[in-house]
């Protein structure tokens, strides 16, 4: 297994999770490779370090192109070489397989993204040419939805019928039950990256604010104003709208307090594999506003009470809140569950059952 890129967030959650129910296959002989073994360290499995390649992308392509090629002749004799970060990379195996996580691909780039944050527009480019890169080397490639799995068969070729939907595993928090209170909390966990949007959310809060007055609600944040340019330019753009609260991060303690006290959550995310606090907030029951896209319909399956709104129509969001808070509930429906179609795996049993053939 290669993961020399994943070193926080969702990412290192996958590794980590992975090398937990394969450190438990005294069957399999497992060799990971990784940023740093810290980051994912558990018994049974043989490590090797390679902390440089985050370096630029020249050591990247370096890596994923000539030092794993080494790697894998000295390892020999390998029957599966699962890459966990997106490119296939050059090596000796008998089969390969790649976890595809990443969805800004199938994202526009606006001009707005490269001046705040550089890397993920080009990223947005770049990587559709990344994923087709040997492509056809694998035998299976691996995603977290059947959207991603629909995009991905167009955007490289790939046969679908050996593109596996293998859904992310998460701990369900305990959220408290909170009374409901005078001034309807909406909440917006997340880390400030400029394809989250939180402008559009932010600005739905100055138009309701106008529309009912600044009284009626509340719009919370996980961004404290500091963190990067896209959290200054939100905290000077906004941050003279008073029923906005830059809120900062929260750890999970206090975001699942949030969870509980909140009244709606507001997604309005344009890229996302999943979008994890959609699944953190569902068993609330409560309702959710959520950005009109093929990751937020998956996501929010069966959740009661949800209305989807255009991604970016920051007018048409307000509309919606001002709706919800009127006690107007049109918008808002139970969400059916699609239909998966094989090849599916519900956990990494079923996932290496598939990548082995056994």
């Amino acid at each position: 297994m290669s993961g020399v890129n994943l070193r926080k967030g969702g990412t290192l959650t996958v590794l980590r999770d992975c090398l937990a129910y394969l450190s438990e296959r005294e069957d399999l002989h497992v060799t990971a490779i990784v940023h740093q073994r810290s980051l994912c360290d558990f018994q049974g499995i043989d490590y090797i370090e390679i902390p440089w390649s985050i370096k630029g992308w020249l050591r990247r392509l370096w890596c994923e192109y000539v030092t794993l090629f080494g790697i894998s002749k000295h390892l020999k004799d390998t029957d599966l070489w699962f890459s966990l970060h997106d490119t296939t990379p050059r090596v000796r195996a008998h089969r390969q397989a790649v976890y595809c996580h990443t969805p800004f691909p199938f994202m526009k780039a606006r001009l707005r993204d490269f001046r705040m944050n550089y890397k993920i527009g080009l990223f947005s480019s770049l990587t559709r040419f990344a994923y087709r890169i040997n492509v056809r080397k694998n035998h299976y490639l691996v995603v977290q939805q059947n959207w991603l799995r629909e995009g991905l068969a167009r955007l490289t070729g790939f046969d679908k019928n050996r593109i596996i939907v293998a859904p992310p595993a998460f701990r369900p928090m305990d959220i408290p039950v909170c009374p409901p209170v005078t001034r309807p909390l909406f909440f917006f966990p997340s880390w400030p990256d400029v394809h989250k949007d939180f402008e559009t959310l932010c600005e739905a809060a100055r138009i309701l604010e106008n529309s009912v007055g600044k009284g009626r609600f509340r719009v919370a944040i996980t961004v404290k104003g500091d963190e990067n340019r896209y959290g200054r330019w939100l905290k000077k753009r906004w941050g003279d709208v008073e029923s906005l609260e830059f809120c900062g991060f929260m750890r999970r303690e206090a975001l699942a307090e949030a969870y509980g006290r909140a009244a709606c959550l507001v997604f309005p995310s344009r890229a996302e594999t999943w979008g994890l606090p959609i699944s953190e907030f569902k068993p609330t029951g409560k309702p959710m506003i959520l950005a009109d896209l093929p990751y937020a319909h998956e996501t929010a399956a069966d959740a009661p009470d949800v209305a989807f709104f255009p991604v970016g129509d920051a007018a048409a969001l307000a509309a919606i809140m001002e709706d919800f808070l009127n006690g107007k509930r049109a918008a808002f429906r139970n969400v059916p569950a699609p239909v998966m179609a094989a090849p599916y795996a519900p956990d990494w049993e079923h996932l290496f059952s598939l990548l082995l053939n056994v």
